[in-house]
């Protein structure tokens, strides 16, 4: 739910000698997307977006070393394409974005588990609360941009599971009609900062 969750993934990414050293990456804002999805009385899963965030990371090539990763999500830019759900998902009931205008998700490490795939742990804050937060990566390309800014760029997919309940957010929980696990989607393409 976080932009969260976009930088995340550079845990996995190949080794090269010309990029042998740390570099800070950011997220691309026009080539991110931060998504979750959340079922819907068994029916069918709901798809959100969160439109507004920023956030990076430092990784370096070579070693694989992962640190300093934040994504910051403005909850009120959340989107789901229905103008009264999106307001009651704005509202106390769930994201209480007056109280809590912010979420954070930040990790400082991440662990291969093969040469483009692997795990960032950390902590995702909401609604007041923190709790730990794993997220699946996989670095689907790694190689400068063949136009516009021209910047290395390293493109990412993370998924995680957020357990809405842990956060006290049990509207509609018990009854079912609207799931306690929320599916967190990741797409992004991380710009190496010059």
């Amino acid at each position: 739910m976080n932009r969260i969750i976009a930088g995340a993934a550079v845990t996995m990414l190949v080794g090269s000698p010309a990029l042998a050293e740390p570099h800070r990456y950011e997220l691309d804002p026009e080539h991110t997307t931060i998504a979750f999805m959340v079922d819907h009385l068994g029916y069918a899963d709901t798809l959100g977006l969160f439109l507004t965030f920023e956030g990076g990371f430092t990784y370096d090539m070579e070693t694989q070393d992962l640190s300093d990763v934040i994504i910051t999500v403005q909850t009120a830019s959340v989107e789901s394409f229905n103008k009264a759900r999106d307001g009651h998902v704005r509202s106390k009931d769930f994201l209480n974005v007056e109280a809590f205008p912010v979420m954070t998700f930040t990790a400082t490490s991440g662990t291969p588990t093969s040469e483009t795939t692997g795990t960032v742990e950390g902590e995702l804050n909401l609604l007041g609360q923190s709790h730990p937060l794993t997220l699946d990566v996989t670095l689907n390309k790694a190689a400068n941009y063949p136009f516009g800014h021209g910047r290395f760029t390293l493109g990412i997919s993370a998924r995680g599971t957020v357990k809405r309940s842990a956060y006290g957010m049990t509207y509609a929980v018990e009854n079912g009609f609207v799931g306690d696990d929320v599916q967190l989607i990741l797409e992004t393409e991380a710009m190496r900062v010059e």
